[in-house]
């Protein structure tokens, strides 16, 4: 007989009053709200922990996989995702080479970008050839203007091979609104006019999509995670009237319509954003009479490129991993993994290889292609699943009450606004209120650069009259030029840590000023202390410092740092590690340099630059 007993049945569930309680205990008089209630840029807060109470109000948690709004994902018996890469094919016989090539390591969706003046039947033809499309996900993107052409000559190739039409899956990548968004320029007239013509020319290829919602580019630019959402929901939402009012069916509409999103290393709230992006867009597309079967959000995600270094590069590996997981498990159609050395050059064999097997690590070992909406169920991300949904609605009610995506956009007001998030990103990385593991927190003390220099991939927009474009800046990029320039100085700056005092102290703000300091490529000597200030101060001479930094508790400073500053006598830069009480009267000696945790480390960098003449 099954013992039916359950189990721990003895002991009675505390209730959420009692966890509190017992936080509060441990905190030891500490706020609640300060210390453990996060305030997201999405702006809501999340709670240390949640409960099953806390979801009793949400409708969502109780559709399955493959059900409507498929909040759970489109898939009901596995999580298969396309493991892309995509390939520049200036030259379709190496492209074509490189494809085969990759097709046998573990890719099944390819993504090519064809010049528009290539596209012709011969050069479809040697790009494809050995490549049968009912086995691969085929992806590709030329100029606008070419789009319908390349459909044209793409379905008669599959005619002419007898590929069996209806069973390939691939994409055209159109999307005039993109390139507004990332040039300046005005190509609007391009969306009603060319896109009923390319969704009539697939019309024998019901799995290719062609209409593109690119909102990865926003991703690339800083956008915040529900800025990218709620205005990817926007812009798939001018698609759709774009395309009825041109007469195209709205199911037909909504069936061509791609979602390329990025996807940043905010883990569980990315996973959060893909879902409630699925679910919201299943109700958008019902509005205009599909049925529920067909309001399905297909997306391919790329890691972001925003967040990538080119110092500490290899770290790109762990942002990137965190990134492809979170697209993973929330259930995307396709992934693409952004190679660790992009920002300073053209990906090499060894990186895309790399960034290949990322995905083939998360399927063949991690399993995650076979569970079916493994984060379904979790207090926390159902929670961040409903909270981001709402403000994702708020910002695409916002647009459409503004007269849409695309009106928005000819506006500026879609860049604009990004733009001020990159602003705000980029601020708070100068303060260090937004970490980049590598660049401005915990730097690797004695890499170089060896020769390495950012790509630009920012496109110069020269026109009086071009819209503004988004701003594609990488959030380490000013860091990255403060150290660049260290380099090229005749001579590496040395930093020398004055330890003296409070060995704990001392010890921790030691440890902060090397940190602080190596982020601009300066060589950091720390120290395990001295007895007097005299005797710190010449061994930094001796060790040629050009900064010397004195190490101490609050309290003691008062006795050490004007002693050591007047035995220095300017022969180095003088920095206090900290912001003790008797600041002022360090200033009234003549004290100029503080660092310490509120600091704005690049402003201070630059500056410390300038006085050293690089």
């Amino acid at each position: 007989m099954a013992n039916k007993e359950r189990l721990f049945s003895e002991f009675q569930a505390p209730t959420t009053q009692e966890w509190l309680d017992k936080i509060e205990v441990d905190l030891k008089g500490a706020d609640f709200q300060k210390r453990l209630v996060w305030r997201t840029n999405e702006g809501f807060n999340v709670q240390p922990f949640y409960r099953r109470e806390d979801l009793k109000e949400l409708k969502a948690v109780d559709s399955l996989p493959g059900e409507f709004p498929f909040v759970r994902g489109n898939k009901t018996d596995n999580n298969l995702w396309f493991v892309r890469q995509d390939i520049d094919a200036q030259d379709a016989k190496a492209a074509n080479a490189k494809a085969l090539d990759i097709l046998n390591k573990g890719v099944d969706s390819l993504g090519f970008k064809i010049p528009g003046k290539s596209v012709s039947k011969e050069f479809i033809a040697t790009l494809l050839d050995g490549i049968l499309p009912q086995y691969v996900e085929l992806n590709f993107d030329t100029c606008q203007r070419h789009c319908v052409e390349l459909a044209t000559v793409l379905l008669d190739y599959f005619k002419q091979k007898k590929y069996p039409l209806a069973d390939l899956k691939g994409s055209i990548n159109f999307d005039p609104i993109n390139k507004m968004l990332l040039k300046g320029k005005d190509t609007s007239s391009l969306c009603a006019e060319v896109s009923p013509q390319l969704i009539a020319a697939l019309k024998e290829l019901p799995g290719y999509r062609c209409i593109h919602v690119n909102s990865v580019s926003l991703n690339n630019a800083g956008a915040y995670i529900y800025q990218e959402m709620g205005y990817a929901l926007a812009w798939g939402a001018e698609w759709m009237n774009i395309l009825t009012e041109a007469g195209v069916d709205a199911t037909e509409a909504a069936k061509r319509i791609k979602f390329n999103m990025g996807v940043s290393d905010n883990y569980f709230m990315e996973i959060a954003k893909f879902r409630a992006a699925r679910m919201l867009w299943a109700q958008i597309v019902k509005q205009y009479g599909v049925a529920e079967k067909d309001c399905k959000m297909h997306v391919c995600a790329y890691t972001s490129e925003y967040n990538q270094t080119l110092f500490d590069s290899y770290v790109n590996l762990l942002r990137s991993q965190t990134e492809a997981m979170s697209a993973s498990l929330s259930n995307v159609d396709s992934i693409v993994v952004t190679p660790f050395d992009k920002p300073y050059e053209t990906p090499t064999d060894f990186a895309e290889r790399i960034a290949r097997n990322q995905q083939l690590l998360l399927k063949e070992e991690a399993h995650f292609d076979k569970l079916v909406d493994v984060a379904g169920g979790s207090y926390t991300i159902e929670h961040l699943t409903d909270a981001i949904a709402k403000e994702a609605w708020k910002l695409f009610l916002e647009v459409e009450n503004a007269g849409g995506f695309l009106a928005e956009t000819l506006k500026g007001n879609i860049a604009n606004a990004v733009n001020a998030s990159n602003d705000k990103r980029h601020a708070d990385a100068a303060k260090r209120k937004e970490f980049i593991l590598g660049t401005n927190q915990f730097p690797n003390f004695t890499e170089k650069s060896e020769g390495k220099q950012p790509v630009c991939c920012c496109d110069t927009v020269t026109n009086e009259t071009a819209l503004p474009a988004l701003n594609t800046e990488r959030l380490a990029s000013q860091f990255e030029a403060l150290r660049l320039a260290t380099e090229k100085a005749k001579k590496q700056p040395i930093a020398f840590m004055l330890t003296i005092g409070n060995l704990a102290m001392r010890q921790a703000r030691a440890q902060f000023s090397c940190n602080f300091l190596a982020a601009a490529g300066y060589k950091v000597i720390d120290n395990l202390g001295f007895k007097t200030v005299e005797e710190g101060v010449d061994a930094a001479l001796e060790a040629h410092a050009d900064i010397v930094v004195i190490c101490s508790s609050d309290d003691e400073y008062a006795e050490y740092a004007i002693p050591a500053f007047q035995y220095l006598n300017g022969r180095a830069m003088y920095i206090v590690a900290g912001a003790p009480a008797c600041s002022e009267d360090l200033k009234a000696a003549g004290i100029e340099n503080f660092i310490h945790v509120k600091s704005n480390q690049l402003e201070t960098l630059q500056a410390y630059n300038a006085k050293l003449g690089i």
